[in-house]
């Protein structure tokens, strides 16, 4: 009975936190603040030190429970990536999550070292933790924001925030290998690294091409299974790369990269799941390491702390990042607004909790300097990235996309799209009749947004300059329709099934 009447209570406390973080979420938007560090306030209020009086110290649990949310978000990182965006900036991207990781790492040993005395080793593993963006903090505070960055800007962080976990996790496994046996040679890592990154990739791109098979193929009596199967193949791709020798942070991510970018049913749906899971599992993972943290342990490394992370943020993350885009055609404002957008989130501190279970000495200081910075980039960089991005003028306005009242599911099997198209500015279609456009036979215009109102469309409908009209048509019909209502011929991966919505 007692058992019972603690697990209603923890299911309560638990409602209580994710509902009060979701209210909360709306607040920090208003008031310029990131949730993510609302999330992490929760959880310390929660915790031992804050009136919840919730004795949390499980950092095994909370390292399952990171680990699993990481992978989760980068494998819906993954679905919302276009490649045809990510493609450009390929080269720079895997740059940034290499050469910038190891710069990072470097220059952070090197002032933690000098500065105030940490052992090489030490002050190596603490550059490592703190060495990689976090996908979820990038994700979301842009998202949040509703920042638009011009050029390649934000495929460019993207790729970075998706793919430099791998190097970052790699360096402390290997960094703390070395500390617990200083037997070791350093050089005895680099197959490691080899072997993570190329079973990995490998993992990755054949479980992803078979989930894909998979998810097309396997006819499911519900719909509702098809977001179980998806979550199943990422754990499966994460899982196998794993206890292969890969990394699965990796292959997780290159999985959703490859399904995002391909047809497959219900994509519409399961995109819309993965973003509301993921919302699930960033809430879940920083309400639980905010419950790790006790804030009293805090101030004793509070000026170390603080050192750390400014020196991150003004000269680590920037040198880095100037550096690992030397060979980029990027401009200079551009690469200074990737530079600031250097967030550290939850990452980071999964990654403060290897060395602990691993029994590291200094472990316990060196998460606390960890969760120290990760606040601070938060609230520094979080709060500032629009004003950032006016002074660099490198923002632009975000589209408004139309609440459309219906969306199209395709069956994975067929070639046809629909995409809003909009009337450009003096092209054939401005101020024509639909019937006068000779418009390609497969080609289906389903509804007109006009100045906030729909209309249906009719032969006599007169097209007008600004209008969104939503398009029912294949590839190449497509590209005909895009050129004869101003626009240039682009590859559609907008695309799902006909379901009413209203």
């Amino acid at each position: 009975m007692t058992e019972g009447v603690h697990t209603e209570l923890y299911l309560l406390i638990s409602g209580a936190l994710l509902l009060a973080s979701i209210v909360g979420s709306k607040a920090s938007g208003r008031l310029g603040v990131p949730s993510l560090l609302l999330f992490l306030g929760l959880g310390m209020l929660a915790g031992s030190d804050g009136p919840g009086g919730i004795q949390f110290t499980n950092f095994a649990l909370a390292q399952g429970i990171g680990t699993l949310a990481l992978a989760l978000i980068l494998f819906r990182g993954g679905l919302g990536t276009p490649w045809r965006e990510v493609r450009p900036v390929l080269g720079s991207g895997l740059s940034l999550a290499t050469v910038g990781v190891l710069l990072t790492t470097g220059l952070m040993a090197v002032f933690a070292h000098l500065a105030f005395g940490l052992p090489w080793l030490q002050a190596l593993l603490l550059g490592a933790v703190v060495s990689s963006t976090d996908a979820s903090a990038v994700f979301t505070v842009l998202k949040e924001r509703r920042l638009g960055l011009h050029g390649q800007i934000t495929p460019l962080l993207e790729l970075e925030s998706g793919g430099n976990d791998p190097m970052a996790v790699f360096l402390t496994l290997g960094l703390t290998s070395l500390i617990a046996d200083p037997g070791l040679s350093p050089w005895s890592v680099v197959p490691l690294f080899l072997k993570q990154m190329l079973l990995g990739g490998l993992v990755g791109y054949v479980l992803g091409r078979a989930s894909l098979w998979a998810i097309n193929r396997l006819s499911l009596q519900f719909e509702g299974l098809y977001s179980v199967m998806t979550i199943a193949l990422a754990l499966i791709v994460f899982g196998a790369a794993a206890v292969l020798g890969g990394s699965g942070f990796l292959a997780v991510y290159i999985a959703g990269l490859i399904l995002g970018n391909a047809d497959f049913i219900h994509k519409r749906s399961l995109i819309a799941f993965h973003d509301g899971f993921s919302w699930l599992m960033q809430i879940g993972m920083f309400l639980t390491l905010g419950l790790l943290v006790n804030p009293h342990e805090l101030l004793p490394t509070a000026g170390l702390a603080l050192a750390c992370a400014l020196f991150l943020v003004f000269v680590a993350r920037p040198v880095s990042v100037y550096l690992g885009l030397a060979f980029s055609s990027l401009p200079f404002q551009d690469r200074s607004m990737v530079a600031w957008v250097g967030l550290r989130g939850a990452v980071p501190i999964v990654l403060a909790t290897f060395p602990l279970l691993a029994g590291v000495p200094g472990a316990n200081m060196l998460f606390n300097v960890v969760f120290f910075i990760v606040g601070t980039s938060v609230l520094l960089q979080g709060t500032t990235l629009s004003l950032v991005a006016r002074l660099l003028r490198v923002k632009e306005d975000l589209p408004e996309r139309a609440a459309y009242p219906l969306s199209y599911l395709p069956t994975g099997h067929d070639r046809n799209k629909m995409v809003e198209v909009k009337v450009g500015s003096g092209c054939r279609a401005d101020g024509r009749r639909i019937v006068d456009l000779r418009l390609p036979p497969q080609a289906l215009i389903i509804l007109i947004h006009r100045a906030g109102q729909f209309l249906i469309p009719r032969g006599a409908t007169r097209l007008m300059r600004g209008d969104g009209v939503l398009v029912l048509a294949g590839g190449d019909e497509l590209r005909q329709v895009r050129q004869l209502l101003g626009q240039p011929a682009k590859g559609t991966d907008e695309a799902d099934s006909v379901t009413l919505t209203a």
